[in-house]
């Protein structure tokens, strides 16, 4: 059998290589023909990104130009006076409680909502699916609803105005939604790997730390970026439980500085750009693992 002959493809190869070709190219179509959600997504681009420019324009405008001209246009001056200004009138204090408050309350939901998880996925029995139900029924409750028995606890417990104060509710009504994600995701883990460990003599502990927990990385990325921007983003249990200066966050912050620069928009502008900088920065570190762990939920 000559060359030629092996390297002619016969009758019979056409046809499946026609099959074969046919779902890459239909995919491929797929990608490329989409004008509706091009179109979407560029319009939502166009109306997200107009306010932050402006917001950041404005916050490099002296206060004297900032209520004058288009606030679409480039400033013409650009000046880091208003970011002088707030970096010199406590914001680091500020930003360091909040940290602390974040660190903390991601800290707390991990290690509560993780083995509460684990539980609800591994054991069959009615009362923990009892439990897990009646667990969930936090994501219904409001923290307006219960915020006055909420200040009654702190006071009797000499929380209040503390730092303390603002982790352990903001933990407490993020755990809820944690929890949620956290069985959508340990859900995924195939029955075989555990009963495999299982021969090996594994314990459950083993297990949750060995197995559930890195097959889990995208659901408990999920759970750290939704529980950071919780804490970051509070301000309902920092403005009801603390009042000095010394617990004070960012938010109740920027709530003072528009007292603090009522006729100076540009450096209030500028103290929420600089606000917004640590939860982007971690936003983008774990962006895949989000995505991934919001969509492996979506799916159930």
């Amino acid at each position: 059998m000559s060359h030629d002959t092996l390297a002619r493809p016969t009758k019979t190869d056409e046809p499946r290589r026609v099959r074969a070709s046919a779902p890459r190219r239909r995919r491929h179509w797929t990608r490329r023909a989409n004008p509706v959600a091009g179109l979407g997504a560029f319009v939502w681009l166009v109306i997200v990104l107009i306010p932050i420019y402006a917001m950041l324009s404005a916050s490099l405008t002296s206060a004297d130009k900032a209520l004058t001209g288009n606030p679409l246009k480039p400033p013409t001056d650009p000046t880091l006076d208003n970011y002088n200004t707030v970096l010199t009138t406590g914001f680091g204090h500020l930003l360091s409680n909040t940290a602390i408050v974040a660190v903390s309350v991601v800290g707390i939901v991990l290690a509560l909502s993780i083995p509460l998880a684990y539980v609800a996925v591994r054991t069959r029995d009615r009362w923990s699916n009892a439990a897990f139900r009646l667990f969930l029924l936090g994501v219904a409750i409001p923290a307006q609803a219960v915020v006055v028995p909420l200040y009654l606890l702190i006071a009797k417990l000499d929380l209040y105005d503390t730092l303390l104060a603002v982790i352990l509710p903001t933990a407490a009504f993020a755990m809820p939604v944690s929890v949620l994600v956290l069985v959508g995701t340990l859900r995924d883990v195939s029955e075989d790997l555990y009963e495999a460990m299982a021969l090996d003599g594994a314990s459950p502990l083993r297990m949750l730390f060995q197995l559930t927990i890195p097959l889990a990385k995208g659901g408990i990325s999920t759970v750290v970026i939704f529980s950071a921007l919780q804490a970051w983003n509070g301000f309902l249990f920092p403005l009801i439980f603390t009042q000095s200066d010394e617990p004070r966050v960012l938010t109740l912050g920027l709530f003072n500085y528009v007292s603090q620069f009522g006729v100076n928009i540009p450096a209030v502008l500028a103290s929420v750009v600089l606000s917004g900088i640590p939860i982007f920065a971690v936003y983008l570190v774990a962006r895949r693992a989000l995505v991934g762990g919001l969509m492996g939920v979506g799916g159930k």
